[in-house]
Formats: C-alpha cells, structure tokens, sequence
C-alpha cells in the first residue's frame, strides 16, 4: 500500500460515488488529466449503490434541465465509449396526476419543457390506460408523458465514468480515507490521508454523506443532512411489460420502475424520517438501515390498489438507505465562499444519477475556466447561510425536504419547518397587525397582511390564492396613500477605508466616487459582461460606502465583494443584522416623514437618488429617498437598539395619512408593474445590462473602467443586440386571466422565441404581468416587437399579449419624483 498515492495532483476529488467519478470523467475529458479520485472505501458504497436509477430530464429551470438533458444524451454513448455496461434504457416516464391543481402543475412543466426542447406530451387517462394497462385508473385525470427519460444501474454508470476518467490519465483509489483538507492563507493547498499528504491546487468535496462534517473541519458550510429513503423490489412479475415507461404517481407519493421483470415501488413520503444526526461512522459502506414497515405501509397500501399486480407479488426485497437532503431541496456546486479553489458537489437530494453527468460537466468546467460555465444560481453553494450547517435545524428541516419532491410545487409555498430562525425587530409587531410571514434566507418576513376576514394563512392555488384580496387593499393604499414594508431582511455591508472609493469603482459597473449622500443603483458585472449582483451604493462620508442586496444574495454577494476588493486599505463588513429597515413609499410618504422629523424633505432638500441621515424620535435614522415599487418613498435605515422605538413613532404619526402595512407579495406585485429587474429571475450572470435594459447604469468612461467593460464594449459595438429583456401583459384583463410565474413560453407569429423569467398580477392596473427574454437573429427592436402576433403559453394552452421594452406602470417615472 506504501507509496501507491501520488504525491501531487491538479485536482483531488474526495468521493468515489456517482457524482465524484463524474467530475472526474468530465476533467480529463477537457484536458485536466492530473486528476485523483479518492473513496474512502469502494466506488458508490455510500449512497449511488442502492439509487433507484432514474433518469428524468424536466427540471425547474431551463439550464438544470439542459444539464439533466445532457446527463441522458452522455449514458446513451457511454457503454459504448469505455466498454462499460451501464443498463441505460429509455422507455420514458408517464407523470400521472389525481388533482385538478396537480394537472395544472403538470400542463405547466408541459409548456415549460417545449420551451426547453424537450419532447413531451400531454395525455388524457384513456391514453394512460392504453400505456399502462395493468394499472388502476381510480381518480386519474390525467398526465404527462416524457418519451426521452430512462434509467441505469447506479453501480455499472458509476463504474463506467470511472473507467473513463481513467482512459485518459485520471486516477481513482479505493480504501484512501482524506483525513484532513490542507489549507494556507485562505486557499486549498491539498489533502491529508493515512497513506500521506496529496499536494493540490482545486480539492472537490463529493463526500455526499461526510460532506457537511469535512467541510466543517476547514470552517466551509455545506448543510446537508440524510433522511432514510424507502422502496420494495417484488419477485418477478408476470406480464410485466419490460419496456414499462417509468411511473410517477405524486399525488400519492409513489414512483414505479420495472427492473428485470420486477417492479420497484418507491416513494417520496411527507413527513421523512431524520437519519444520522451525530454523524455517519467512517466504516459505513453498503450498509442498510432497519426495515420499518409501520412507516411505509400506508405507501404499500397505496401501490397496490393503484397496481393490482402487486397484491399476487412476493417482495423480494424491502430497503431502507440513507440519502443526503438539503434545506431547499437543490444541490451544492460550485467552490466555496470560505476557501478558495476548495469545490462541492453534494446533497443531491435523491436525483443524484439524473443530476451527476450535468454536474459533472459544470464543475469540471467551472474549475478549469475558474467561473461557472452557465447560471446555476439556484444550486450555487454561496446560496446558503451559515446558519444552515446547524445539526437541530438540518435534521427539523430535511423531515420536509425529502416530500418535497413529490408535493405539489405551489406557487408562493412556504417551508413549513425549521421556521423563526432570523426575525427582525419588527417581527412581534407586524405578527400583530395580522402578517402573514413567509421565509427567505431564514429571515421571517412579512409577506401580506390578512384582513376583512381573510384567515392568516395560506390557501395554495396556480390562480389567485386566498390572500389576493388583501393584496388589493394594499396596492390601493401605495397607490393613493402610504405604506410600510418591513425590509430588514436585505443583506447590507459596510465597505470603508481610504481606498473604497477606487476599489466600489472597479467592480460597479456605474460610477461610485460621486458626491456624499449619492444613492447609486449598479451591478456588478464578471470579465464576460454578465450580472453577478444588482444593489444599491451610498456614500456615507469620503470613505465609507453602505451596499444593500437583496436577503437572498447575502453570502454570494459578499463573497463576490471580498474577493474583488484589492489588497489595499479598505475592508467590507457585514452589518444586516445591526441594521434593519422599514420603507415608507406611496405618495403622502414625504408628509408623513416630515411630520416624523420636523425636517423638509422637498426635492430641493431630499432628491431621487439621495441619502442622509433625520431624527425620529430620539433616533437618527438614515432616510434613503429610493424604491422598489414605483412610488415616492424612503428607506430608513434604523440602528437596531432604536428600531422599537421608531416603529412605535411611524404608527403614531402614520395613522393621520392612512398608514397601512404592505408584505412582500405586493412589492413584488408592483416592481413588476414597473419591470424593475429581480436578480436570480430576470438578470443573472449570463445576462449582460445591455440585454437587461439596464445600460442606463452603465459609466461607461469613467476613469479606471469596471469589471467587465471590454465585453460590453465589444457586444455595444456590434449595433444590435439579439436578446433582450420584454415586458409582458395578457391581454385578458378579466378575473379568470391566468397568472405567470416562471418559464412560460413566449410565441411571436407561431415561433417560440422565449419564455418569461418571472410574473405576478398587476393590482393597480388589473393586468396578468411577467418579464422576460426573447431572441431574434437579426435584433430585438421596437418595431420588431410591434410587428409580431404575440402568445404565452399557459399549462398547454396559448393566449394572446402584448410586449414592449417599458413598463405597464407609470414608465415616464413621475410618480417615483414627485
């Protein structure tokens, strides 16, 4: 054994599972051949051995589905390339739906993936019997059928990727425990086994159960937790067909498989079952869990009256394994925020196999390249909070996230576990005048306010929910009077020092060194042009800077300005916490706050775009004079031991002017009326400001330039631009106009030519709404918009709107200056 590892290596790559063997196969693939894999024990003794092997392609968004779409298209040549048997077949998968709301979602994933490319098809339940003839139809109403979808077996694909990565110079060693990540000076430096120390420029973190304990020894959060995970396996089956397409019944939890004349009946329960609280003992490899068939019974019960077969079949095996969840059921990639050059690929959440090929290729081109290859901000592992890592909260949280899978997708759908965990100041307040709370980042946030007898809680629905109504009450009080939001939750950093100025500079797209009290709105863009963050900077004196996010950016987008600051005399610190902030916007927004303050705050004193700081109360309070909904209005940002006291005042004062408490949901409602840009919808870092319609915050000559102003300079100068970001209303203004949320197709004279990046209902101009992006080779223009018949595509079903470059809401901006 002495001496068998090497002594160096470009990348090591700590798990030998599915996902390990993957980057490794796709690093070779790209040049990178000085590659180790190292597995504790034997490849896919953790969790990929006893996967199901299902190969689905429909994922939530258009690039996980692409990478889903790839991970199918490479097991397709796979067995041919290494000479490796992977059991690939492809007899689709047939999505059967008990619920009106349940068919609706799957019409909608429908519309999405023709969108996608994928080929896919809605079916009635006369064209699922005729599929599935040994099936029940009790209470079907329908389905989706995805001819394209299939299945492997786990071990042989995982083998194969191997043999791959070694073919062309990587290196893969079983029985090579890491006990130790090197790390100096904040970067990875290697890795420690019993057998010695590695030396390594990029270590990956692919260690699907240890992930979280081993990343938490070099100070890396990567929140997983496992959940044990059942299924039968019957004696063969007579009359099986062979080439049964895959089966989900979600409405009953259940998925079906055939497997060599047998049936695999699986399922995705509700209320999951914590497993491995203190830890995964480091000899644990092939191992299973104790039968309880108490818990799985109501499963079984289910599978037979839907699959009558079942009830003449032995059951050859009953399996209980442990899989790693995550606390919103999406993966981890990519390197992380506390170590640089150190990577993750972890917590896969049960869809490890269709997900390992696309992760693969990801991260392999990610560590290469030294950025992402696409937007994969929605599985990027600087999403998550530190908080997240925390052993109560996993286990509390993961009891639901293992349901999830199979729960319906609702619009708006809370987390309903592990909640109260970050609370503003304002939260007992708020709950008292009837919030209605949802979560972000762990933060409650008050997201409507339940009145005229609405109950405070939410009624789940594809068309308007049960809070709509007060919804409306709250967009007329912004529309005619005043309300507050509770903002709290927006991340925010102190950046200061005697090189701020220059350093805010270069990485915001728009120029920061102006005048004290300059609100400016920027992005901060990557080399190729496109928006890794979009914020707000404020000049507080000449070298100190406030930077508000969004609550959900808060770990990415620090860490993004960490990296990008230089090694100069300025520093950037996280001061969320000590800072919450209430907004008051509407138009009697300015009186209220001058009756608060005893100050004047006209335009001449307190213009668009401005900052400074006011007495309220016994508090100074920094008012910015900015929005987010359309309005005139203000931020106020409130040091946290006056924040009780300044609320107190607000609700005196306010009652005078019609103060009225708003949620989240109606912010939302009106920053699309006014086609204000939501990072992680509508502009990412594959979007550039030019295709977002965002070039007005672009200082495109000022001194020392900006990070990524040679890409945008080079996509200005070719004079058109072939993608740009629309703004979309249906034309049905009626109370049955469907509402858009995401991924809907956007038809121009019958070609798809796009889809909406995000949607809400317009409450003050009675409008369906959504943003989004459409293409044209030769320009997107005005005219072209005009000239065009235009469509979106709604759960399988195409109505008619209208696109245009402005905003449905006030788009001349009066309102916002008043």
């Amino acid at each position: 054994m002495a001496g068998r590892l090497p002594a160096q290596a470009d990348v090591v790559i700590i798990g030998g599972g599915v996902v390990g063997c993957s980057i490794a196969y796709h690093l070779t693939k790209i040049g990178v051949a000085n590659v180790v894999v190292l597995e504790r024990k034997q490849l896919t003794c953790g969790t990929t051995w006893h996967a199901a092997g299902l190969v689905g392609q429909l994922r939530a968004t258009r690039n996980l589905t692409e990478l889903a779409k790839y991970t199918t298209a490479l097991f397709e040549g796979l067995e041919a390339e290494t000479g490796q048997a992977t059991g690939f077949k492809q007899n689709g998968s047939v999505s059967i739906a008990l619920t009106e709301g349940r068919l609706e979602e799957l019409k909608r994933g429908a519309s999405m993936a023709k969108s996608f490319g994928l080929a896919v098809d809605v079916i009635t339940p006369t064209d699922i019997a005729a599929r599935l003839p040994h099936y029940a139809m009790d209470g079907v109403v329908g389905g989706v059928f995805l001819p394209k979808d299939g299945q492997v077996n786990p071990i042989d694909v995982t083998q194969a990727l191997a043999a791959g990565a070694k073919m062309r110079g990587g290196k893969v060693f079983e029985n090579a425990l890491v006990t130790r990540i090197l790390v100096d000076n904040g970067r990875v430096a290697g890795v420690e086994t019993a057998e010695g120390t590695i030396r390594a420029d990029k270590v990956v973190i692919a260690a699907g159960l240890w992930s979280r304990d081993l990343g938490r020894t070099v100070g890396v959060d990567i929140p997983l937790h496992a959940c044990e995970h059942f299924y039968i396996v019957t004696e063969p089956v007579a009359g099986l067909p062979r080439d049964m397409p895959v089966v989900r019944v979600t409405d009953e939890c259940t998925y079906y498989k055939e497997d060599a004349g047998k049936l695999l009946v699986g399922a995705f329960e509700p209320v999951a079952k914590p497993w491995g609280m203190d830890g995964v003992r480091a000899d644990f490899a092939f191992d299973t869990l104790p039968e309880d068939m108490d818990h799985f019974e109501p499963i079984l019960a289910s599978a037979i009256s839907r699959v009558p077969l079942l009830e003449r079949a032995g059951i050859q095996l009953f399996f209980n394994g442990p899989e790693s969840f995550t606390p919103d059921n999406r993966y981890h990639l990519g390197e992380t925020p506390e170590v640089r050059h150190l990577y993750v690929a972890a917590g896969f959440n049960s869809i490890g196999i269709q997900s390992s090929g696309g992760a693969g290729l990801v991260l392999a081109q990610w560590i290469k390249a030294g950025h992402a290859p696409m937007d994969v901000n929605g599985i990027d592992i600087r999403r998550i909070a530190p908080f997240q890592s925390a052993r109560r909260y996993l286990r509390d949280r993961v009891t639901e996230s293992l349901g999830l899978l199979y729960a319906m997708h609702w619009p708006y759908r809370q987390a309903e576990t592990a909640r109260g965990a970050r609370r503003s100041p304002f939260f007992e307040q708020t709950k008292a005048l009837g919030a209605v709370f949802g979560e972000v980042n762990g933060w409650e946030r008050p997201n409507w306010y339940a009145r005229g007898g609405v109950k405070p809680e939410y009624d789940y629905a594809y068309g308007r929910q049960n809070w709509f109504s007060c919804a409306q009450a709250e967009a007329d009080a912004l529309n005619n009077d005043v309300v507050f939001f509770e903002q709290s939750s927006f991340s925010k950093y102190l950046v200061e020092g005697r090189d701020a100025a220059k350093a805010l500079n270069r990485i915001s797209a728009n120029a920061i060194d102006g005048p004290v009290g300059k609100i400016v709105y920027t992005q901060w863009l990557n080399p190729r042009g496109g928006i890794e963050a979009d914020l707000t900077v404020t000049r507080l004196d000449e070298n100190r800077f406030l930077v508000v996010t969004a609550a959900a950016a808060q770990r990415r987008d620090m860490a993004w300005l960490q990296r990008h600051l230089p090694a100069a005399a300025c520093a950037a610190v996280d001061v969320t916490s000590g800072l919450p902030m209430l907004s008051i916007m509407g138009p009697k927004a300015r009186k209220l706050l001058e009756k608060l303050s005893g100050e004047d705050l006209s335009n001449a004193v307190l213009p668009f775009g401005w900052s400074r700081e006011i007495e309220i109360g016994y508090a100074r309070v920094r008012a910015s004079r900015i929005t987010y909904v359309g309005e005139l209005g203000y931020e106020l940002y409130i040091p946290a031991e006056f924040a009780a006291h300044v609320f107190e005042r607000l609700m005196e004062a306010g009652a005078e002017f019609g103060l009225t408490p708003a949620g989240m949901h109606t912010m939302n409602n009106a920053r699309m009326e006014k086609a204000y840009r939501h990072w992680g919808h509508d502009i990412a870092d594959e979007d550039t400001p030019l295709e977002a319609g965002l070039g007005f915050a672009v200082a495109w000559d000022k001194p020392g330039g900006f990070i990524g102003r040679e890409a945008l300079l080079a996509q200005k100068a070719k004079g058109k631009l072939t993608k740009r970001l629309v703004a979309v209303a249906l034309n049905d203004a009626s109370d049955a106009a469907p509402l858009l949320y995401h991924e809907e197709p956007l038809i121009r004279d019958g070609q798809l030519v796009g889809a909406i990046t995000s949607g809400a209902w317009g409450h003050r101009i009675g409008r369906s709404l959504g943003l989004g992006y459409v293409n044209c080779p030769e320009g997107v223009t005005k005219d072209w918009l005009a000239s065009g018949r235009w469509e979106v595509e709604v759960a399988w079903a195409r109505r008619p709107v209208t696109v245009q470059l402005e905003p449905y809401y006030d788009p001349k901006g009066e309102r916002v200056r008043g």
